[in-house]
């Protein structure tokens, strides 16, 4: 099998050797090059054209967020970033996750082998996450185009021979009421499952345009999934540069991947519909949609300097008041920070509930999260604290290092309770810890969300609110997934009300809530 092939990217050459040999005590994986600033980590990626980049956040003469945009430009896959425990560092971390990279380690202490050791295991997986995501999602197109390709020449009738066409004229004749032969297109081949150069090339160029021009003559006839019941706010513009096809984090949305019809999120039926979700009689089934605006490319951008929050809660407009019945909590993973981003951006300042948010993320870069959501949204997005208590027109973020739950407070106030407990599905903050602590809140109208990520941490709770009576439950579909893991779960377990593209997530969830 051939092995993917990686370039590291660090200003520090003995930190490159270590990236290095951490990478190649997996066979899957194989260093084709080094680069010492984002200058060279561009052309290099031109030159040698990697499955992968490790790249270091801050680096002299150009850095890891300035040369992010100019990579995706040049050669779309995925970057996981390097970063350190500097506030700076954190900063332009969480900017590279919203401009396109596909997760983030801390760089390692090379005082510590434990520490080393610690990261080079978190590396590996998040290196083999991130082409898997890439696999399914090449094989994930090509199945849609070859769907819509089979529809196509179904209901495209085989041209008649001219003899024949001229015979009929002279007659005077009319065409056959008989329907001639069908002849199928050619499928393009099956995406490998093994890495290769050429590992982000999918079907051949002219297989693509005629799949094109059949699928602009059939859009009306296959998407039948309904729309829905809010049109979503103008979408605010991405610090990222979107492109034609980005398999950057595994998360790019492509314009012709937002318009083509989701098989999985199609109608709803009392019993199972096609994504697996089975829809109680009792209750009212809302379907799901797989179609959504593409969001606007914008040029490749330099780092914003990010305002310090204010301590305490910042001064927004909207109504905050302690004084509610509805909550929603949300959880996600790989790929979080950006789904958060056009989550939040999207949700008005008085929206009537709080927001709780879990994150898989390490101390410290969580108050990075939050500072940085808090500039972009109509929302106070603040990072939650023990005892702070819960309103109206907020977003908490769970503190990294620490299991958060929602509990009773007085006056019939909830407030926020953190423990430095065991981590749970390997996890500190979980979602399922904070899922938990929701079940007794039986007076509140509770949403809950799953959002992008690998593994299934928040899966069993939601179905267990879910069997409890919770009023909805949504999960981030496949088609703008990073990584289709935490939702998959859900759908799995038969929880999930609303199944749908990331921008149509917070449109719905208002509609529900308000």
């Amino acid at each position: 099998m051939c092995a993917y092939r990686v370039l590291v990217v660090d200003d520090s050459a003995f930190m490159r050797k270590i990236i290095t040999d951490l990478i190649v005590r997996d066979e899957s994986f194989n260093i084709v090059g080094t680069a010492a600033n984002g200058k060279e980590a561009v052309e290099k990626v031109k030159e040698l054209q990697p499955d992968l980049v490790t790249m270091d956040v801050e680096m002299p003469e150009m850095n890891g967020l300035e040369a992010l945009p100019l990579i995706m430009a040049a050669h779309p896959l995925p970057v996981i970033m390097l970063s350190g425990i500097n506030e700076q560092g954190m900063k332009e971390t969480i900017m590279a996750l919203e401009a396109g990279a596909f997760d983030f380690i801390r760089k390692p202490s090379i005082a510590h082998a434990q520490d080393i050791e610690q990261v080079s295991k978190a590396l590996l997986e998040q290196m083999h996450t991130a082409m898997q995501a890439v696999r399914s999602r090449l094989e994930r197109k090509e199945a849609n185009e070859r769907k819509a390709a089979l529809e196509q020449a179904k209901k495209t009738p085989m041209e008649k021979p001219p003899g024949q066409a001229v015979t009929e004229k002279r007659a005077g004749s009319q065409a056959s009421a008989d329907k001639p032969p069908v002849v199928p297109l050619a499928s393009p081949p099956a995406a490998s499952a093994q890495p290769k150069k050429d590992a982000g090339k999918s079907v051949p160029t002219a297989a693509k345009q005629e799949t094109k021009k059949q699928l602009s003559g059939t859009a009306a006839t296959a998407d039948r999934i309904d729309k829905p019941a809010v049109q979503p706010r103008k979408p605010v513009q991405a610090p990222h540069v979107q492109k034609k096809e980005d398999l950057s984090m595994g998360t790019g949305i492509t314009s012709g991947q937002l318009k083509s019809s989701d098989p999985t999120a199609g109608k709803s039926m009392q019993g199972k519909d096609k994504a697996g979700l089975v829809k109680p009689e009792s209750r009212k089934t809302v379907t799901s949609s797989a179609s959504s605006t593409p969001a606007a490319t914008t040029p490749p951008v330099t780092a914003p300097t990010v305002p310090a929050a204010p301590k305490g809660l910042s001064l927004k407009k909207g109504v905050h008041t302690s004084s509610f019945r509805k909550l929603v909590a949300v959880g996600c993973s790989t790929g979080g920070p950006r789904a958060l981003k056009t989550l939040l951006e999207r949700i008005p300042g008085d929206f009537p509930a709080p927001i709780v948010i879990v994150q898989h993320m390490p101390p410290n870069f969580t108050r990075s999260l939050a500072q940085r959501l808090n500039t972009l949204s109509p929302l106070r997005v603040v990072e939650a604290e023990q005892g702070m208590t819960l309103e109206t027109g907020t977003a908490y973020i769970a503190p990294g290092g620490y299991q958060l739950r929602i509990v009773p407070g007085a006056g019939g106030k909830y407030t926020v309770s953190l423990k430095m407990e065991e981590a749970r599905n390997g996890h500190r903050p979980s979602v399922d810890t904070m899922f938990e602590s929701l079940l007794s809140l039986t007076s509140l109208e509770r949403h809950l969300v799953l959002l992008t990520g690998m593994g299934s941490d928040g899966a069993k709770m939601m179905k267990k609110l879910y069997d409890a009576g919770v009023q909805s439950t949504f999960a981030e579909n496949e088609e703008t997934c990073v990584v289709y893991g935490m939702p998959r779960s859900a759908v799995e377990l038969k929880c999930v009300r609303h199944l749908l593209p990331m921008q149509e997530i917070a449109p719905k969830l208002v509609q529900v809530v308000k």
